[in-house]
């Protein structure tokens, strides 16, 4: 099927307004599946996003400027998600030693746990792919990139 039946459009003013669409669409089609996956665990993609990105620091802490310039949604407020997150005991928040101005923030062991019960399932999100050959998904990684290169 394509996107002109999936959302009963037969024309568009022009190619670009067509990738852009389908571009729109197809992205919330993945999110849509990732946010109802992750409301089973109680945390938000961003919320996941945040753990991720302690994970890959963990053992070492992180600060709120590493985790905003690792997000994938830039628009995110990361000092609020890692609040939600601490709440929630994922993740642990301490003055640092060195500046006393600086938080550092580490993933918990309860936060480590909750990333390994759900690699598995996260994993598969990927297989939205899997109807694509390696060098349909090299064009596609291509393509994206160029797209947001900046003049």
């Amino acid at each position: 099927m394509g996107i002109e039946e999936d959302i009963l459009q037969k024309t568009f003013t022009s190619l670009n307004q067509k990738v852009l669409v389908n571009l729109i669409y197809t992205h919330n089609y993945v999110t849509n599946k990732m946010n109802a996956y992750f409301k089973k665990h109680e945390i938000t993609r961003q919320q996941y996003n945040v753990l991720r990105i302690l994970r890959g620091q963990y053992p070492n802490p992180s600060n709120i400027n590493l985790i905003k310039d690792r997000m994938l949604d830039k628009m995110s407020d990361a000092s609020r998600i890692v609040e939600r997150l601490r709440l929630k005991n994922l993740i642990s928040r301490c003055q640092s030693d060195l500046d006393k101005r600086a938080v550092e923030i580490t993933i918990s062991a309860k936060g480590l746990k909750l990333l390994e019960t759900m690699d598995h399932h996260v994993k598969q999100f990927e297989e939205v792919f899997s109807k694509l050959s390696e060098d349909e998904i090299n064009a596609l990684n291509f393509l994206l990139d160029k797209i947001r290169q900046e003049d």
